[in-house]
This record gives C-alpha cells, structure tokens and sequence, in this order.
C-alpha cells in the first residue's frame, strides 16, 4: 500500500492543476457580480418611505385656504384608543384637538363647523379612519366636545381647509 504524496515546497503554493480548473478571469467576473448583488440588496433594504412621523413637515390639504373639503357626518373616538399609537405614529391623545381622515395629509389642520348648531373648531389630522363608511371624520374627544357631539355620538360637519 502505498502513501498519499505529500506536496513538497518546490511546487509552490497552490498547485498548478489545481489554479488551471478555474480561470481567473471567470472568478473575477464571478466575484464583480456577486459585489454587486448583495450592494442592490442592501440598497433596496436601506431606504424607508416618510409615513408621516411626528415632527415631519405636514403638508397643506390640495384646495386652497377657506375651502370646503366636504361634507357628511363626524362621529368621535377616544377611552379605548386613548395612548395608543395613530396611523402618523404619534399617541393618541382623546383630550387633544385632532382627528382621523381617510385621505388628509398628516399635519392637515381643518375647521369642522357642526352644521347643526354652528360651533366650530380646529383640528390636527394625525389617524386615519373613520372605518365606518357614512362618516368623513373622527374626531377625538376635545373636539367633539367643542363641537357639542358627546352626547349625541355623530352629527354633520363641513370641513374648511386652513
């Protein structure tokens, strides 16, 4: 029985058999395009979309100032959703004049007028909703209590752009 042969110092390195079954240029290719896949990945993975954060430049609604968004019914939310996080990210807080809109910009600020008695007050968009679909606006608790609305739960708004 014979031994493996071991490879002497003479034959350098790597042995010449072994460097000639992969040429270098097919390695060097091979290694460009690997670079340049796992950049593309990570590229694609380090950018996040602008979801509206608290402190972020809110955008004004698309009409001009004074004019009517629309018109429908406001209902108000705030015990149970009272410190947990809005659609904006920010907490919601029911003793704070914001609202829930389906489309609005976060930041928006709009004046809902109650058609019904003519209050009006000035809210901050910072959720989306309401998930009931005759209503265009949820307001929280503050602002439903300045519009006079607790007690009857919802009534008819007009929202004004500012």
């Amino acid at each position: 029985m014979s031994t493996p042969r071991r490879r002497a110092a003479a034959d350098g390195p790597l042995d010449a058999t072994v460097m000639a079954r992969v040429p270098w240029r097919r390695r060097e290719r091979l290694a460009g395009w690997m670079v340049m896949a796992v950049l593309t990945v990570l590229a694609g993975c380090s950018t996040t979309p602008d979801r509206g954060r608290p402190g972020s430049q809110a955008t004004a609604p698309a009409k001009s100032p004074g004019a009517e968004l629309g018109r429908g019914r406001a209902s108000w939310y705030g015990p149970g959703f009272h410190g947990k996080r809005t659609a904006s990210g920010e907490r919601y807080d029911m003793n704070e004049l914001t609202a829930a809109h389906r489309t609005l910009p976060f930041g928006t600020r709009v004046r809902v007028r109650n058609t019904q008695n003519g209050r009006e007050v000035v809210v901050r968009i910072n959720d989306r909703g309401p998930q009931i679909a005759d209503r265009i606006i949820d307001l929280s608790k503050a602002a439903a209590a300045a519009l006079d609305l607790l007690q009857a739960g919802e009534a008819p708004v007009v929202l004004i752009g500012l």
